[in-house]
């Protein structure tokens, strides 16, 4: 088995991949949903939108219920101090995931114009607020958290909900919900023909060109006007728990000085950009396959930034940089990360196989006549 530091750095990853691949599947269905009130002009085209995804919603948000799963495990002080400290936050998120399961369910119950529009605007906010939120998040991480540790390990938050809404946080929910919308404007895009692909291949365009002002934009601020993290000293990586045994300085090129240090990371803020640019080519080409390919690239890239950048921090603190939380001292123990890993080796490739077995064996494009032909059978 690996030894301590080795598992640390190799559940960071991990945990990486569950938010990447839960950004790839259920970012689709989120930025389908933020766009299907404004791409979908007929009842008919809104249904044709939401049945797109009908088939794999449910299973898409394995990804984020494993991503939680295994950061309760793997990071529970990262758990208890985030899930605690930004309580109202990560309530909204829920309520705004709530709307879609209700949303698909009652949304066909009735034949009724104003009933039908009602759920249609809910399922815009279950796509479009969870998808502007993360990205809130995220920003948040680079402003740093308002809490501390004390002597036995107990964290205390001294913020509020409205004092995460920063402009830099605004504007890192603008790079999430921009990038998300021109994923599921790109899915829209393959799965869809006539009137409803038109305006999706619209859509997409748009929203990678928000996309990258956004991301290129948000990066300028933070090498700019954003303070940086850093570790000062030597660091035991493979220590006992203790967060406060550590010293934290603040300067400028903090969130930037792993490019310098480490300058194979350069390539994720560039993967990025070439997504963003792809994801535009696709749409302007009418090639849905490539657009897809390139809002999954911006993805993957934007992810990955975030992550460089960060490293190895996971939860920065402004009221005492001393009780920051990173990946090398908010960890479980070592017995706790090597079994999860044992686990981890088993399920994920289970999750991915029955992820592309679901995809393979329900695709196809749907249409107005689609509906047509299942008026009860579908969404």
């Amino acid at each position: 088995m690996f030894d301590y530091e080795t598992l640390k750095l190799v559940w960071w990853v991990l945990i990486g991949v569950l938010l990447i691949g839960f950004a790839l599947t259920d970012g689709f269905d989120m930025g389908a949903m933020a766009l299907m009130p404004f791409v979908g002009r007929t009842d008919s085209e809104r249904r044709v939108a939401i049945n797109t995804i009908a088939p794999h919603w449910d299973g898409n948000q394995v990804w984020f219920i494993t991503a939680g799963g295994a950061l309760f495990a793997a990071w529970p002080m990262v758990y208890a101090t985030a899930f605690s400290g930004l309580y109202w936050a990560m309530l909204l998120v829920l309520f705004g995931l709530f709307c879609r399961p209700v949303g698909f369910d009652y949304r066909s119950k009735l034949e009724n114009t104003q009933w039908r529009s009602a759920w249609d605007w809910a399922l815009f906010a279950g796509g479009a607020l969870p998808a502007l939120l993360f990205g809130v998040a995220f920003g948040n991480l680079f402003l740093g958290l308002p809490f501390r540790l004390d002597g036995l390990m107990r964290s205390s938050y001294e913020g509020s909900f409205f004092a995460l809404l920063h402009p830099f946080a605004l504007l890192a929910g603008v790079v999430s919900l921009s990038m998300l919308c021109a994923h599921g404007g790109a899915w829209l895009m393959l799965r869809t023909d006539a009137d409803l692909h038109a305006r999706s291949r619209q859509a997409t365009r748009l929203c990678a060109l928000v996309y990258l002002l956004a991301f290129a934009g948000a990066g300028l601020w933070l090498a700019l006007g954003i303070q940086g993290f850093s570790l000062v000293g030597n660091v035991d990586f493979g220590a006992a728990l203790n967060p406060l045994h550590k010293q934290v300085s603040l300067d400028n090129s903090g969130w930037l000085a792993n490019y310098d240090r480490y300058p194979l990371t350069q390539i994720a803020p560039l993967a990025g950009l070439a997504g963003g640019l792809l994801a535009m080519l696709g749409a302007q080409l009418n090639r849905g396959g490539l657009a897809f390919l390139g809002s999954s690239l911006a993805i993957v890239g934007t992810i990955c930034t975030a992550g460089f950048a960060l490293f190895p921090f996971i939860l920065p603190s402004t009221l005492d940089p001393a009780s920051s939380l990173t990946l090398w001292d908010a960890v479980s123990s070592r017995k706790t990360l090597g079994i999860m890993l044992v686990v981890a080796a088993i399920f994920v490739p289970l999750i991915l196989a029955y992820t592309l077995w679901s995809y393979v064996r329900m695709w196809g494009r749907l249409s107005d006549k689609t509906i047509e032909a299942n008026p009860h059978g579908l969404y």
